[in-house]
């Protein structure tokens, strides 16, 4: 199975249209690292998540995974990633067991198992049984992020995962996150809660109108940060 530990998008560029939602980004991201998308709302940073997923395909430019492309590889590499975007890819009148089984059955695993530790993962256990229709939007995000990870993906991307978390989601959800990185996933997410942000990404990549204007390492004070290198792009 195709593996890498680095994956590098070259002069990227993706145009719908005549609109340009993406121009001419060059960034890497390697195991081990939390970078962080961060931008006003419509900057690109779920268009670049796309890209990444290999779910849209770029204009021009270059996505490598490793040594490997989409065009040569696209089926192995996509073994390799997780996705949660905004739409959470649940089934509302299953049970959360059921969903995770299912999913888990598609990545050829075993299914109780795997799902026993993701609704443990996702702090659902005493729900499993419950469908999911019931679930609050922060519930469903836990379930879903379970789901995007049961195959231990290399790469994981994530499109505003705090979206409807209460306080103690968040923690849980953050410490996954480090988890993963700790373990060497490449964990890559994008957000506008620059105050969530802070103290989980490691790298900060801004964009703005479809450009990257900063790439540089994160520290605490994420908010003051990205307002500095905002104003320098």
């Amino acid at each position: 199975m195709t593996d890498f530990e680095r994956v590098e998008l070259v002069d990227v560029s993706r145009h719908f249209g005549r609109r340009r939602a993406v121009f001419r980004v060059s960034l890497a991201v390697q195991r081990g690292e939390i970078l962080g998308l961060l931008g006003p709302n419509g900057a690109g940073k779920s268009t670049l998540i796309g890209l990444l997923a290999t779910l849209v395909a770029p204009s021009s430019g270059s996505i490598s995974y490793g040594g490997s492309t989409p065009s040569t590889a696209g089926a192995t590499i996509r073994r390799r990633i997780g996705v949660l975007a905004h739409e959470l890819h649940l089934y509302p009148e299953l049970t959360a067991r059921q969903n995770l089984e299912f999913f888990a059955r598609l990545y050829g695993l075993p299914a109780t198992s795997t799902a026993d530790a993701a609704l443990a993962g996702a702090d659902l256990t005493d729900r499993a049984d419950d469908q999911v229709l019931g679930f609050s939007r922060g519930m469903r995000q836990r379930l879903a992020l379970e789901r995007s990870l049961l195959h231990h993906p290399r790469l994981v991307l994530l499109d505003e995962p705090f979206t409807g978390l209460d306080d103690r989601a968040v923690g849980l959800v953050a410490d996954r996150l480090r988890r993963l990185a700790h373990d060497g996933a490449i964990v890559v997410l994008a957000t506008h809660d620059l105050d969530l942000a802070d103290g989980l990404i490691t790298r900060m990549a801004v964009v703005r109108g479809g450009r990257l204007v900063a790439d540089a390492p994160a520290g605490q004070g994420t908010r003051q940060q990205y307002r500095s290198l905002m104003e320098r792009g």
